[in-house]
Formats: structure tokens, C-alpha cells, sequence
């Protein structure tokens, strides 16, 4: 009869049995227990590596964008501003230089109202005895009301000629040969005033004996000369000239008297 410790005996014998069987077929084989527990360890690194490229990486990476997006937005932000602040600190810088011209010119081309008519008027009739000219009609003056003022209201044919200064418009009629009516409009535009010519209609004189305006009484005295340069009355040539003239305005005039 068999004891208890026979038992245990045999049974051990059979599990060593086992495991020696085990071990000579793993020995002939590819995967031993060795490649076997590598392999493990590498899936369970592999495991590891991508918990960690999900944990990790994949939100550093999107913080990395948001930041990047962010700078640039920044950046487009900063150079807009700073574009803004060149534009403006230029616009301020031209309107400088724009009301700078403006003083000067209007200091230095323009001539008071109260003094610019008189001086037009005298020139006017000095220019046309100084180039052999008759003066057949006018000159005629028109105010020109700056624009803007309620006096500058309503429609008439010399509302066109309106501009930020007060001014008036002459219109006046010469006769006399072709070369002295162009040197004749050349001092015009050669005036000290600001004169702007605004029409000019040229046409074959009339022989009348019409009486000329009181304002052509200074020329007058020399019909022979007009005339005569030219040879004959129809040789002679009328010109009729719109053209107007700007002045200061009333601020601009009274601050220097007011300095004074």
C-alpha cells in the first residue's frame, strides 16, 4: 500500500516531467521563453510610448498652434495699428503743410478787397493804353461772394466762378490788332493780382461810332493810334474777356491791420 508521501512524490515527479517536456520543445522552436518575455516587455514600452504621445505630445502640440496662431493674429493686430498711426501722423503732417500753403498764398498772392478793386481798375486801363488797345465796352464788375455765405446764394451766370475766396469777375471788350491783343492778355495773366482768365472770344470789329462806357474814358484819347497801327478798321480785331480776380478773406485781412 501506497503512504500519502508516496503521492506528493509522484505528483512532483510528473509536474518536473511536465516542464522539462516544455523546455526541450521551446528549445527547438523560434520563440523561447526569452524572446517570449522580450516581446511582452516591448509591447508593454510600446504601450507606454503611445499613452505617452497621447497624454503628452498631442496637446503640447495643440497648445503649440493655438500659440503660434495666436502670435501671428498679434503680430497682423501691431502692424495694423502701427500702419494707422504712420497714416495719421502723416495725414496731421499734410494738412500741416496744406494750411501752411494756404496762408502763404493767401498772404502773399492775395490782395485786401478794399485795395484789390481800385488796383485792378488802374491796371486794367494802364494795360490796355500801354499795348494800343481800345476799350469798347466795360470793364463791368461782378462780386463774387465766397462760397459758402448766404449772400452766395441763388444761380447766375457768375456763380461757377465762386471759389473759398471773395472776389469779382470783370468783363471787357477791346479792340485792336491781333499782336496787341495777345501781349494785351498776357500782362493780364502777368498781373500782381490773382487773375484767372476765365473766356476769351475773339471776333472782326464792328465799325460803329457807339460811345464808349465812362470806364473807357482813359483810353479814349488815342482811338487814332488803336487804329491806325493796324492800318485799317478791318484789319482790327475785338476781344471780349471774362476774368476774375480773389482776394483776401475778411480774417486773413484784418489780422495784420490788427497787428499793426
Amino acid at each position: 500500500m501506497k503512504t500519502p508521501t508516496d503521492f506528493s512524490s509522484v505528483r512532483d515527479f510528473r509536474y518536473k516531467e511536465r516542464f522539462k517536456v516544455f523546455l526541450d520543445s521551446r528549445r527547438g522552436k523560434m520563440f523561447g521563453i526569452a524572446e517570449v518575455a522580450a516581446l511582452a516587455g516591448s509591447l508593454f514600452i510600446l504601450l507606454l510610448v503611445l499613452l505617452s504621445y497621447l497624454y503628452f505630445l498631442v496637446p503640447a502640440r495643440s497648445r503649440v498652434r493655438a500659440t503660434n496662431t495666436e502670435r501671428q493674429q498679434t503680430q497682423t493686430n501691431l502692424q495694423t495699428l502701427t500702419g494707422v498711426v504712420t497714416e495719421d501722423r502723416n495725414t496731421t503732417s499734410t494738412v500741416q503743410k496744406i494750411s501752411t500753403s494756404l496762408n502763404k498764398f493767401e498772404t502773399d498772392f492775395l490782395m485786401r478787397q478794399d485795395l484789390g478793386r481800385m488796383a485792378l481798375y488802374d491796371e486794367l486801363n494802364q494795360l490796355i493804353i500801354k499795348n494800343n488797345v481800345r476799350n469798347s465796352s466795360g470793364p463791368t464788375y461782378t462780386t463774387l461772394e465766397p462760397q459758402g455765405t448766404k449772400s452766395a446764394g441763388g444761380k447766375n451766370t457768375t456763380t461757377k466762378w465762386q471759389s473759398y475766396y471773395p472776389g469779382i469777375v470783370v468783363m471787357v471788350t477791346v479792340e485792336g490788332s491781333y499782336e496787341n491783343l495777345r501781349r494785351f492778355i498776357r500782362d493780364v495773366e502777368r498781373s500782381k493780382q490773382f487773375v484767372v482768365i476765365n473766356e476769351v472770344e475773339l471776333q472782326r470789329a464792328r465799325d460803329t461810332n457807339a460811345p464808349v462806357s465812362a470806364e473807357a474814358a482813359v483810353s479814349a484819347e488815342e482811338p487814332a493810334e488803336a487804329s491806325g497801327g493796324s492800318g485799317s478798321r478791318g484789319s482790327l480785331v475785338s476781344l471780349q474777356l471774362s476774368m476774375a480776380t480773389y482776394f483776401q478773406r475778411e480774417t486773413a485781412a484784418t489780422a495784420p491791420a490788427g497787428q499793426e
